[in-house]
């Protein structure tokens, strides 16, 4: 069966270019547009539709964004533009652009103020990214040279919905408070949701880069976070989630010069990294009862207590298991848990340390909603002794 073309959909940057044009429009000959048309950087054109606002401020001009077949937190949000003549004092937030001198551009409700270094916008300026702030000041331009105007104007954009919806992204942690960002750098959504995952997630280790981090903890997921705060009793500060991209972040890690890194998750998940495995998402196989399997034999193998078809029963009941806890009741009542899990975090440490090209130096802790810890690498308490005084 032939697989469904993905439909693209068109960033933030781009709504909220199309909205500023449409007022710069209003502002300038009082035509209120019902269609804007848009030429994004990486040349498609966008025919979006806009439509007028009344505020107390006078008349904006809004655009639904459409994200297209991508799971865009932002999907179906009304970003917002306004345009207005300003003449007097530049407020030390707004953008200024040296190619268009008397443009400035803002963000309002919904767009997020920059608190951290280490973003491609300026600490004490709203989160609207090098891409967009160009294609909005370029839309506006166009406008006023359409209409011979060369005064002072003030651009505005805002996502009302963005306050809210900041809560479900990496913003907060990144130092972006109050909402979210402009962004788009080629102006087109395209529908690869795991490539902007692992950006966010570089970009999230970017940033404690830049903070002069030295030492990071990484887990795949909430489960992994409810383990650091409820067994081990570290830090969520110095956590950065990375999904099922476990091997590109060790990669990640090391290219930003973090030098030890505490990696905890749940087995289901990391007993995949055991088998070399470096994305851990379904879609590309699970394997998570083979490679037990497989670990299992060789620790067993020759192990005083245990004839051939001893191990050979177990194997199949592992190998049958619906889930990891499954599996590991049949350990339990083996005796066999303890044996096998030293087994499963040495393999899990040798491909991660091995991810990291040797620049990284990453610990492992690996556990499971039943059993609580199952396993620790040699030097695991030692670096979680680290963490805690520094977090302290």
């Amino acid at each position: 069966m032939q697989e469904k073309q993905l439909r693209s959909g068109f960033t933030t940057g781009t709504c909220g270019a199309a909205a500023a044009k449409a007022a710069a429009v209003c502002l300038l000959s009082g035509e209120r547009k019902s269609k804007i048309e848009m030429i994004t950087p990486k040349g498609v054109t966008a025919h979006l539709t806009v439509e007028p606002v009344i505020t107390e401020d006078g008349i904006s001009f809004r655009v639904q964004k459409d994200a297209g077949d991508d799971p865009d937190v932002t999907n179906g949000v009304y970003v917002y533009g306004m345009v207005k003549k300003v003449d007097g004092a530049v407020a030390e937030t707004w953008y200024q652009s040296e190619a268009f001198p008397h443009l400035y551009l803002t963000g309002g409700m919904g767009i997020g103020m920059v608190t951290r270094p280490g973003l491609s916008c300026p600490i004490g300026k709203h989160a609207i990214n090098p891409v967009p702030r160009k294609m909005i000041f370029e839309a506006v331009e166009a406008i006023c040279e359409q209409f011979d105007y060369d005064k002072e104007l003030l651009i505005q954009i805002e996502i009302p919905d963005g306050v809210e919806l900041a809560k479900k992204t990496f913003n907060p942690k990144l130092g972006i408070e109050g909402g979210i960002s402009v962004l788009g750098t080629s102006g087109v959504v395209e529908p690869m949701s795991e490539q902007a995952l692992l950006a966010s997630i570089e970009l999230e280790i970017h940033m404690k880069a830049v903070e002069g981090c030295k030492r990071l903890i990484i887990t795949p997921g909430n489960y992994g976070e409810a383990c650091l705060k409820e067994r081990l009793n570290l830090s969520l500060e110095q956590a950065v989630k990375c999904s099922n991209f476990i091997g590109d972040t060790m990669e990640i890690l090391a290219k930003e010069g973090i030098q030890e890194v505490l990696l905890v998750g749940h087995i289901g998940k990391l007993v995949k990294t055991a088998g070399g495995v470096r994305n851990t998402h379904s879609k590309y196989g699970d394997r998570r009862m083979e490679i037990l399997e497989t670990v299992f034999r060789e620790t067993m193998d020759g192990r005083e207590g245990f004839t051939e078809d001893d191990i050979e029963e177990l194997a199949i009941q592992i190998r049958q298991s619906n889930t990891t806890e499954e599996a590991l009741e049949y350990l339990k009542q083996a005796e066999g848990i303890d044996c096998v899990m030293e087994k499963v975090v040495e393999r899990i440490f040798s491909y991660v340390n091995q991810w990291g090209e040797g620049k990284v130096h990453v610990e492992v802790v690996t556990f499971s909603s039943v059993y609580g810890i199952l396993g620790k690498s040699r030097g695991a308490d030692a670096l979680m002794k680290r963490l805690t005084m520094e977090a302290t």
